[in-house]
């Protein structure tokens, strides 16, 4: 394991951002408050955020000497204990600064393979963050070796005239290859499960963090998955059973989506993926009161442009409306005038989703029925695709238009 000092409960923390050219500060800003949303979600207090311009970030310090002398300045003679910049630094961009600063000092990824680390319940899933976080460690190694645990230390385990960083390389590519070979393991077992899974629809639920994912499976399958409040609540592929109409097909819930997902995470979480990949309906769950809410519908469809799952089809399911009308509307507009509103937002993502949208609210269970009657008739339409020759497959005659 990684010998690496965990982001503590309660943790005083700055944030950093750089606007970079093909940015606005705006942009920037909107991503430090998600940045300090992630390190809450972590544990971590935010109690401010610097941002500079700059065209390309300092290959040294990635910000500018007079900007880190200022956040410097900030923390000092502060309960500043932290400090949490919204892009990749390297291992010697860490180092130097906080040669400066004289607190810890980790990137976004680090934040998140901390936040996947604490919320991995099952042996597959921390396995996959283990070996993620091996992956983010190894460029970095230079001059952070007492980061590692020596766990193959001992004679003939360091070769002749090999030097402390070499001994580690070695140390960390060992151990990332024997991960590989245990979620390799894990692949043919959720393989095996996937094909014993038999001749029903399946249907995944995909989206940003945080939308709603696992309250909707909740209702949709009357499970009890766990759902908060919070960045990545869930890591691990739930899938039950769900039957509608007497309809039945399985319905998954996956791991969300976020803006710069570190490459490793992506890699690590293949089979988790796999869940996406393979099936045969996508519900696209968007947080429709969350102010930057197209930026993070366009994100999770760049992902499964990623994923090449584009091919599948998708019922986009705007979430939260109920928050989306207090936070939009002043409680002197009428109801006509509402209504208008809603009805020209509702036409705007019918053309852009070609008909294939619903309008939820989870929490006061609004127009659930509408998204049930929309799930069937997709499933159902899939049914007669498959089974052409099979009129009353599941005791559902199918060669009826729905």
């Amino acid at each position: 394991m990684i010998e690496k000092q965990k982001i503590l409960e309660d943790e005083n923390c700055v944030l950093v951002g750089v606007v970079q050219k093909d940015q606005t500060e705006q942009q920037v800003k909107e991503y430090l408050e998600e940045l300090s949303f992630l390190a809450e979600t972590a544990g971590a207090q935010t109690r401010s955020k610097f941002m500079q311009k700059l065209a390309h970030p300092d290959s040294k310090t990635f910000v500018g000497k007079g900007k880190l002398e200022e956040i410097r300045d900030y923390v000092s003679g502060r309960e500043i204990n932290l400090v949490i910049f919204d892009d990749e630094l390297t291992g010697s961009q860490i180092q130097n600064i906080e040669k400066v600063l004289g607190v810890k000092t980790i990137d976004r990824s680090d934040l998140i393979l901390d936040i996947f680390a604490r919320r991995a319940k099952t042996a597959q899933a921390k396995t996959q963050v283990e070996l993620a976080q091996y992956q983010y460690l190894l460029p970095r190694l230079k001059g952070m070796w007492k980061h590692l645990e020596r766990q193959g230390g001992g004679i003939g385990t360091r070769g002749p005239g090999e030097t402390e960083i070499e001994t580690d390389r070695r140390i960390v590519k060992e151990k990332i290859s024997l991960l590989r070979r245990r979620l390799g393991e894990f692949d043919k077992q959720a393989y095996t499960q996937r094909k014993d899974r038999g001749e029903f629809i399946r249907v995944a639920l995909v989206g940003y963090t945080n939308v709603g994912k696992s309250t909707l499976m909740n209702i949709l399958s009357k499970s009890e998955v766990f759902a908060e409040n919070k960045l990545f609540a869930t890591l691990d592929t739930t899938t039950r059973k769900v039957v509608f109409d007497n309809t039945p097909f399985l319905l998954s819930d996956t791991v969300g989506f976020i803006r710069k997902l570190p490459h490793h995470l992506v890699e690590s979480f293949k089979s988790t993926l796999d869940e996406v990949r393979e099936a045969d309906i996508l519900l696209h769950v968007v947080d429709l009161s969350h102010p930057n809410y197209e930026d993070q519908y366009n994100v999770v469809n760049r992902t499964l442009q990623e994923l090449k799952v584009t091919d599948k089809p998708v019922i986009t399911i705007f979430n939260k409306l109920d928050q989306y009308e207090k936070n939009s509307f002043d409680e002197w507009l009428s109801d006509e005038v509402k209504n208008q509103l809603l009805g020209e937002l509702h036409n705007r993502w019918e053309n852009e989703t070609l008909g294939n949208c619903v309008f939820v609210s989870a929490l006061e269970r609004r127009n659930l029925e509408g998204l049930r009657a929309t799930i069937l008739n997709k499933v159902r339409r899939l049914y007669r695709v498959r089974y052409p020759y099979k009129t009353d497959f599941f005791g559902i005659s199918f060669d009826e238009e729905q």
